[in-house]
């Protein structure tokens, strides 16, 4: 996409967006509330119309692409209606159905719904009501409805909300089979900075309608502080200190202290500081300046 704008009347929500996604790579959008995330993944959806720019997804605009290349895309929603008197099995087997006539030598045909029903973690609830499926039962059929087409391309929008640490490490897995093994891309949006943190290949940060970084976690770490956080104690003295090579700093430090120091802790900066950090410093440069007459 590029110069992608969006405005609700006089409230510009995107301000000239310019990013693009590789083939098979997972990158996560991260934002605060009201970053522009959703909207963002709504336009690359089809699902809005832009105000201005250009946006290609498998070579099309979403607006204008027809059932084919819906066919080859993959949506986990936020939320949606349940249809809560099928079940399980028959709901996955009927939208199953509907990719069907789109599949070519190019496109792979539908997972097959036992194969589906194993990768998501729902084999033992393949014939209850999706009713009466918890929560994170729930957003796991979510998933697979977004899947069960073999998407070239996936967007996920807080895809493990209500998930428990075990569905939530099994969702993680299943990300990485798709991206590694069927070469699927995935767009992802969360406020899990862990999860983006294991997941993306690439982590762009949205903040007032613009990107504000773009990269790795570890690049992203590096460019915003490129330090690493050394504390201990000697002689019951506790010291803290940032450097940019951590591991001098202590070969020297143990050098310099033979009788030996305790409570040593080496921290490099974490996904989290350099969200914040870039946050913040991009709040501080929206702020309006004082004018002096």
């Amino acid at each position: 996409m590029s110069g992608l704008r969006m405005s609700y009347g006089p409230r510009e929500v995107l301000k000239g967006l310019d990013f693009e996604v590789r083939r098979g790579e997972v990158v996560a959008l991260l934002g605060p509330n009201g970053a522009g995330k959703t909207t963002t993944i709504e336009i690359l959806e089809g699902f809005r119309k832009p105000s201005d720019g250009e946006v290609r997804v498998l070579g099309e605009s979403p607006l204008t692409a027809d059932e084919t290349w819906r066919s080859r895309v993959g949506v986990v929603l936020q939320s949606w209606r349940d249809h809560g008197r099928w079940q399980v099995r028959e709901l996955l087997e009927q939208f199953g159905s509907y990719y069907a006539p789109y599949a070519t030598s190019d496109h792979a045909r539908p997972y097959d719904t036992d194969e589906l029903l194993e990768r998501v973690g729902l084999t033992p609830q393949a014939g209850s009501k999706v009713k009466s499926l918890s929560g994170g039962q729930r957003r796991r059929l979510d998933v697979a409805i977004g899947i069960v087409g073999r998407p070239e391309m996936l967007f996920l929008d807080e895809p493990t909300v209500g998930f428990d640490p075990v569905a939530r490490r099994d969702f993680h897995a299943l990300v990485h089979r798709l991206s590694d093994l069927e070469d699927t891309t995935i767009l992802l949006t969360t406020h899990d900075l862990n999860e983006a943190e294991k997941l993306a290949d690439r982590i762009l940060i949205l903040n007032h309608g613009r990107i504000v970084a773009d990269g790795s976690a570890a690049s992203l770490a590096e460019q915003i502080s490129g330090t690493t956080e050394v504390r201990w104690t000697h002689h019951g003295e506790a010291h803290v200190h940032t450097t940019a090579d951590g591991t001098a700093f202590v070969r020297d430090l143990l050098a310099r202290h033979p009788d030996g120091i305790a409570d040593l802790e080496v921290r490099r900066s974490t996904l989290e500081d350099t969200y914040l950090a870039m946050v913040a410093r991009h709040e501080e440069s929206e702020e309006p300046r004082e004018v002096v007459a």
